[in-house]
């Protein structure tokens, strides 16, 4: 967890779901500070976002970082479309006492797809978006993207025959690993990975636009989700919308964390001048 003065704590916790699920988040919070939502990808979990809060923290800002269904510490869900992921954010944000004044969201990949779907559902829940790397549009295809996880073990007796299985996926992978039962297991199930790839594929654009809070969209030029003719595109489409490029995969935050936290907090810093 990052470190800094005696005010900031990180705290881990959860909420219960209506369908009784447990939803973790991580809570980077200054004491006092203005409320940020931030929203991992697929195969990701809030714990990604440790020293992005830490830089935010120093202006001040307060990160929520859930592990999004079936991520992380948050239990499997019986569906992955854009409603589902919707309403935990919903009940994240009531439980939080957070639903009553906008904020920003930042996401990557499917957390920015789901942010700006929230965005563009509830007007008045989102101030500011900040979108990493994540598309308007994703081609239809067969087998989904993520199918190469289907055939991984979910859990094995020990840490170290969990990563054999896992074979040449085991860096992408073992950052998430936790324990399970008597053993290990991965930080999300592969069949819940492909059921939620396959619902996010498709047509975002009418979402993408379809909010008019200010934006901006942080890409990395050598991603192969985002194609940078199609973020630029995006930007040039969406009023309000910063276009910051970047030499850098589809893991933009990660591969390049200094500069991706300079570019977040500029554009954070201008909507408070701007206020």
């Amino acid at each position: 967890m990052p470190n800094g003065p005696a005010s900031r704590r990180t705290v881990r916790a959860h909420l219960t779901t209506p369908d009784g699920r447990r939803l973790s988040y991580l809570d980077f919070a200054p004491a006092g500070g203005r409320p940020l939502l931030a929203l991992h990808g697929h195969l990701g979990e809030g714990a990604e976002f440790a020293d992005l809060a830490a830089a935010l923290g120093a202006d001040g800002w307060r990160v929520i970082a859930p592990d999004q269904r079936g991520h992380g510490d948050s239990d499997r869900a019986r569906r992955y479309d854009r409603d589902g992921y919707l309403e935990d954010l919903r009940l994240l944000l009531a439980h939080l006492g957070l639903d009553r004044h906008p904020l920003p969201v930042l996401g990557h990949s499917l957390g920015a797809v789901n942010g700006y779907h929230l965005a563009a559902s509830r007007p008045g829940t989102v101030s500011a978006l900040v979108n990493i790397d994540g598309p308007a549009a994703l081609p239809v295809v067969t087998p989904v993207p993520m199918s190469f996880l289907l055939g991984l073990p979910y859990h094995a007796p020990t840490r170290e025959e969990l990563l054999a299985a896992c074979g040449t996926l085991a860096p992408l992978l073992e950052n998430g690993l936790r324990p399970y039962g008597d053993g290990w297991r991965l930080g999300c199930h592969p069949e819940d990975m492909v059921d939620s790839d396959a619902r996010v594929l498709g047509d975002h654009w009418s979402q993408w636009s379809g909010s008019d809070c200010p934006a901006l969209l942080l890409h990395g030029t050598a991603s192969t989700v985002l194609p940078t003719a199609q973020a630029r595109e995006m930007a040039a489409r969406r009023p309000r919308t910063t276009l910051v490029e970047l030499d850098a995969d589809h893991w933009v935050h990660l591969r390049r964390p200094e500069e991706s936290a300079t570019a977040v907090r500029g554009f954070l810093r201008a909507l408070q001048g701007a206020g």
